[in-house]
């Protein structure tokens, strides 16, 4: 199965840059799996295809601002992981500033990179505490093609966001609004995303891929809910991994936390979730290759071509699918 395989093409203009001001005035493309049907609708009208005994699954992780720049503005860091409140795992521009001893500040407190991983992110040692709040920016995808704003500090992020760790935006969750989801039966799991979420997968051969891994929690209260569920719509990619790998992992899902690196391709067999609340995803990225995993490759590119054509918005700030 080559990466080739997942790509399409996409004019530029249809990537969207700045959300809307309604977070539900977003498209609904609903893709039925069965008949191959394709539906255009509003994403208020998500609530027309709700079952008796669906469970919606949100992830309710919460993004930090995780890009900092040094005082004089001149060297980024993107932290990665907080090993301690003083230690941080980072990756960093422009590498060669950033060699081992090399000194930088953040709001005056002063920081030195005590380890270069093989990886080359770096370990970063603060001498205090860093206002994170103040002097950190939120890492917006790169195509977006600018920096954040503040309005981004309360549009990127979920109504329903609680537990601090993620880098990016679980972006299916960004279309519902309190209204909304009080309509619909639904339960959380909480998983971090990370940096790797949206990178294009860079080898030729599907299965030779890498994911990055995320940590994840699953309460006693949500795996109940899952297993009492008729349907398991997953909303967003990130909380339908969540449920995958846990059933994967124990057979059901089960109250659980720790990693995944679970990787969801065509071959894959579902074994929670049934429908799926999910963007518009990147060419020949992980997350297209799920989304085909769960309705098969052809209708997934005959979707997004549709999408294409009718001029549908795409990626983190754009319109919503939801495939049955």
């Amino acid at each position: 199965m080559l990466t080739s395989d997942f790509d399409y093409v996409l004019p530029p203009e249809l990537i969207a840059s700045e959300p809307l001001p309604d977070r539900a005035a977003s498209r609904l493309m609903v893709v039925h799996r069965d008949s191959g049907k394709i539906e255009h609708r509003q994403f208020r009208d998500l609530r027309d295809y709700q079952r008796p005994g669906d469970l919606f699954v949100f992830n309710n992780t919460r993004v930090i601002p995780a890009r900092f720049f040094n005082d004089e503005g001149k060297r980024e860091m993107l932290q990665l992981e907080k090993i301690t409140p003083r230690h941080w795992r980072c990756m960093v521009k422009p590498g060669k500033k950033f060699f081992l001893g090399s000194r930088h500040k953040i709001g005056g407190v002063p920081g030195r990179v005590i380890e270069i991983c093989e990886n080359g992110e770096r370990i970063i040692e603060w001498l205090g505490d860093v206002d994170e709040e103040t002097h950190g920016h939120l890492a917006l995808p790169h195509y977006m093609r600018r920096e954040d704003g503040p309005e981004d500090r309360e549009r990127y992020q979920t109504v329903f966001a609680q537990h601090p760790g993620s880098i990016a935006a679980p972006t299916a969750g960004l279309h519902f609004t309190p209204e909304l989801m009080a309509e619909l039966p639904h339960a959380y799991v909480t998983l971090h995303v990370g940096v790797g979420t949206f990178q294009p997968v860079k080898v030729a051969n599907v299965e030779e891929h890498e994911m990055h891994s995320e940590r994840y929690m699953i309460s006693e209260e949500t795996a109940a809910a899952v297993e009492k569920a008729e349907r398991v719509i997953a909303v967003g990619t990130t909380a339908c991994r969540t449920l995958e790998s846990s059933a994967t992992q124990h057979g059901k899902v089960t109250a659980s936390q720790g990693e995944t690196n679970i990787f969801i391709y065509p071959g894959y067999e579902f074994k929670t979730v049934d429908a799926l609340v999910t963007n518009f995803h990147l060419p020949k990225s992980s997350l297209i290759m799920l989304v085909s995993a769960l309705a098969g490759r052809e209708l997934i590119l005959e979707a997004y071509a549709e999408a294409v054509k009718e001029q549908y918005r795409f990626f983190s700030y754009g319109d919503c699918m939801l495939i049955l």
